[in-house]
């Protein structure tokens, strides 16, 4: 492990009030010495380095500037927000970030009260600070008082609609309030669509910039001496489509774009438009993800996620892997797919690398869309694909895919167009915790009339779901699979189409049947193991679907055996629901079945590994043991997992 930096300055600083005691020569030092400490906190757990390395500037200046915690500063992404943890108290935990009981790697009103609001999907924090601003105004009260609020968003955030949404609100109630739009011309994917290339003209005239920068800046925010000349500037550039008109145009006084990593610039703007802002303002500052750390500037993503790394070369400790990941796997079954069939297309929301849509950009870029992050627009694009004639697959984590939930219901369920839509995250995800966890998909899902839902138990599942999926026209349907390597199972050559609402017995037994949904089928092997050893041999089945469900499959199941238990990856009102009514509407519980569902807990999981979080949820092997044992009436298992 590489030793850790030298750093006088920052070693002094335990809140943020400590900053104000600094020259801005100390301030430039701490920032140096901020982001040599994120590099070293990031390289011992891993996590999301590129977005904080862009910020770090920002982060010192606005802590110098502002008075947090009355003051809020909202991160968005949230994952922004590691030099922030740095400078508001919790330095000491750094290095538990995303580990169980450790840091979130975002921010969580409950971790501390510099963490006004929790931001782990994006463009979330116009909206956030803009209530802030109007409970200031209405004499509301939190932790920390309430000051002036500020918005950091980045340039892929303000891509999504609500980011609009509340600008035009914002820029309606006129409230003082700060936007701050850090512009890195990236976000986790290159950037896309007509507001990047809005931004990126707005500095891509360098002998104009100084000039862009007057001539648009909120003349009325400037120092005296300036006021003049920025006039002029203006009336020069007038006509020309440069610098801030479509934020001053929703209402916001513009301001910029400067050099974000330029503290001699960053801070005394700054310091202006906190002294004179009357309403809503927007500062542009333009950022490098990765910053100052030459192995995140240089990789593709600039450092987006990283595992554990050694800081002086970069390289990740990434543990050798035994099977394929499950987004890998979907994403070459697509491309055979889209091989033999040039009716089928992709579209997802700014995550091509994270759905594995990557390999099809690659083979076939004219098919495959990335809409930016744009859940809601992407869900209707991918709907009028289908009604026009193409195969769409709509890629989504499933927990991305809830913000297009009403696009799900009216453009696609309702006119019952087929979008395939492919769930990547399904299941608990490890270190991203709670607000990334695919907890809620088969249930809103599988509610939908004429929604097909599939669940793949291992990677070999999942490429014959895709066929599946390819080859059905008649509605919507929709696979998911988790995050992570498979199980190590055969490959077949090619996918076979899944008859719909079929499922499969994968061993024959006596007295209780599993029926799993998913990849919690692992698990369930090893319990029907130890349940063979103490003498107990379950059935155990797979259900592929959960709508339609195999009716006779699970019936035969509920008649000719004492017990019946499902087991899935998915909250209540799931495949566990929609079997329970099966059962009641066939009276098959007054003959004794004794029915039992395993789903997650009514309860956020906090970040753990997945084998943990499924501990807390109690769905591993163990407790899938126990839970038998327990409907059966024969005493529990008092052996613990090492």
């Amino acid at each position: 492990m590489s030793a850790r930096p030298e750093t006088p300055l920052l070693d002094k600083i335990d809140r943020p009030a400590d900053l104000k005691q600094l020259s801005d020569a100390e301030l430039t030092q701490l920032a140096h010495e901020l982001r040599a400490e994120t590099v070293s906190a990031v390289s011992e757990t891993g996590g999301h380095l590129g977005a904080g390395l862009g910020v770090v500037e920002l982060t010192v200046a606005l802590h110098a500037i502002f008075d947090t915690p009355r003051d809020k500063i909202i991160w968005d992404v949230g994952h922004q927000c590691y030099p922030h943890k740095i400078l508001t108290g919790r330095r000491d935990r750094i290095r538990t970030l995303r580990q169980k009981d450790g840091l979130s790697g975002f921010t969580k009103r409950s971790e501390s009260v510099y963490d006004p609001f929790g931001a782990a999907h994006s463009s979330t924090s116009i909206s956030a600070a803009l209530g802030f601003a109007v409970a200031r105004d209405l004499g509301g009260q939190c932790d920390g008082g309430l000051g002036d609020a500020i918005a950091v968003i980045g340039d892929g955030s303000i891509s999504a609609g609500m980011a609009y949404e509340a600008m035009n609100n914002a820029g309606h109630l006129n409230r003082r309030m700060f936007v701050v739009l850090n512009d890195n011309d990236m976000s986790i994917a290159p950037p896309v669509g007509a507001m990047s290339s809005y931004l990126s003209r707005l500095y891509a005239g360098e002998p104009f910039q100084e000039l862009k920068a007057a001539a648009k800046g909120a003349v009325s925010l400037l120092p005296e001496p300036f006021r003049e000349g920025a006039k002029r500037a203006k009336e020069m550039l007038k006509g020309m489509a440069v610098g801030g008109t479509l934020f001053e145009e929703l209402g916001f006084s513009y301001v910029g774009p400067i050099d974000g990593h330029d503290m001699e610039q960053l801070l005394p703007v700054l310091r202006t438009i906190h002294q004179r802002a009357t309403g809503p303002v927007m500062l542009h500052i333009i950022t490098k993800k990765g910053k100052g750390y030459a192995p995140a500037e240089n990789a593709r993503d600039r450092g987006h996620a990283t595992a554990k790394f050694d800081v002086l070369t970069g390289k990740q400790h990434k543990a050798p892997s035994n099977a394929p990941s499950y987004t890998s796997v979907f994403g070459q079954a697509l491309v055979d797919e889209a091989a033999r069939d040039d009716k089928i297309c992709a579209v997802t929301a700014a995550m091509p690398d994270g759905t594995g849509l990557n390999l099809m950009a690659e083979r076939y870029p004219s098919r495959c869309f990335d809409v930016a992050i744009a859940e809601q627009h992407g869900v209707t694009f991918a709907a009028a694909l289908a009604a026009g004639g193409m195969k769409p697959f709509c890629a989504m984590y499933s927990t991305f895919l809830q913000r297009g939930y009403d696009q799900v219901v009216h453009d696609v369920a309702i006119q019952r167009l087929p979008v395939r839509f492919a769930i990547d995250r399904a299941g608990l995800v490890g270190a991203d915790g709670a607000t990334h966890a695919g907890s809620f998909d088969i249930a809103y899902l599988a509610n939908l009339p004429g929604m097909v839902v599939m669940a793949a138990a291992d990677e070999a599942e999942l490429v014959h779901m895709v066929a599946t999926a390819a080859a059905h026209d008649d509605g919507p349907i929709a696979f998911r699979y988790p995050r992570g390597e498979g199980v190590g199972v055969d490959m077949p050559e090619r996918g076979e189409p899944l008859e719909i609402g079929k499922g499969r017995i994968i061993q024959h037994g006596k007295r209780v049947a599993l029926l799993s949904f998913g990849t919690r089928l692992e698990e369930v092997r090893k319990a029907a193991e130890a349940l063979s050893a103490r003498g107990i041999t379950p059935t155990v089945a797979d259900a592929r679907f959960a709508k339609p469900l195999d009716q006779d499959m699970i019936l035969d199941l509920a008649h000719n055996h004492e017990a019946l238990i499902t087991i899935e990856e998915g909250a209540i009102g799931g495949f566990g629901s929609h079997v329970a009514q099966l059962l009641a509407e066939n009276a098959v519980f007054d003959d004794g079945l004794k029915f039992r569902s395993m789903v997650l807990p009514d309860i956020f999981i906090d970040q753990a590994s997945p084998s943990d979080m499924y501990d807390v949820a109690a769905m591993n092997a163990e407790q899938i043991e126990s839970k038998v044992l327990a409907t059966l009436g024969i005493a529990q298992i008092t052996t613990k997992r090492a």
